[in-house]
């Protein structure tokens, strides 16, 4: 289903996984978004960050507005997958199959990529960690250095960790994930909502109360603005 132009991926959480194993056995570069109601807005402002979204291999949902948007178009969301759990699922196997993770982390971000690496390390003792802490000023020009790692997270938020994985040449990774704030969940910086704000969709609100000042803007937009597009969407979607 598109919602306001944007493709999202209805699939089982089982499906989703099963998706995810069979890009980690193919020798080839896939891309998976998280898309959230923030993107959707975004994208409806920026032509080359839509058609970033809806070229990946796999968009899932993350955020409870998808979900409504869904049921106001008349379908019914199957999964909703945040960005930290999906990646904590993909790490799992990556272990398994003993591949290698780079870690993209942004340089005035809260968490470096040494911080995360040595958090997950606890949890993934045989996955080798590399990475960089990259100023997203210079990311038209930079160029992932050429190692043997299969898997590639980037923590820099939308709408920059999407553009720059869709800029990636290097033949080795086998898949590139877009996960949003999750470095600074990992290694403890930012506390994750508690399980029934997750549950009930309402991480946002938590999100809002941690960083008051940071948060305000977007969660007038994902709560306020989007509902609105959607609803008159015939109208205003570009």
């Amino acid at each position: 289903m598109h919602i306001l132009g944007v493709r999202i991926d209805n699939f089982l959480k089982e499906e989703i996984l099963e998706k995810i194993e069979s890009f980690l056995g193919e020798e080839k570069l896939h891309r998976i978004a998280t898309v959230n109601p923030e993107m959707v807005l975004l994208a409806q402002e920026r032509d080359e960050f839509r058609e970033v979204l809806n070229t990946c291999d796999l968009n899932v949902a993350d955020g409870i507005g998808i979900k409504f948007a869904f049921l106001w178009q008349g379908g019914k969301l199957k999964c909703r997958f945040a960005g930290a759990d999906l990646m904590h699922a993909v790490l799992g196997m990556a272990q398994k199959r003993g591949m290698d993770v780079f870690l993209a982390a942004r340089k005035d971000g809260l968490s470096s990529w040494q911080e995360t690496a040595a958090a997950l390390r606890k949890k993934y003792p045989r996955i080798e960690f590399s990475g960089d802490n990259i100023d997203l000023r210079n990311l038209s020009s930079y160029r992932i250095p050429d190692a043997g790692y299969q898997l590639l997270l980037c923590s820099f938020g939308a709408p920059s960790q999407e553009l720059f994985i869709s800029r990636i040449k290097n033949d080795k990774i086998r898949l590139a994930i877009g996960i949003g704030g999750t470095f600074d969940f990992v290694t403890g910086k930012i506390r994750r909502a508690p399980l029934f704000m997750r549950v009930l969709g309402l991480e946002w609100l938590w999100r809002l109360a941690l960083e008051p000042s940071y948060r305000a803007k977007r969660v007038l937009g994902a709560v306020m603005l989007f509902p609105f597009k959607i609803i008159f969407g015939k109208k205003y979607d570009a």
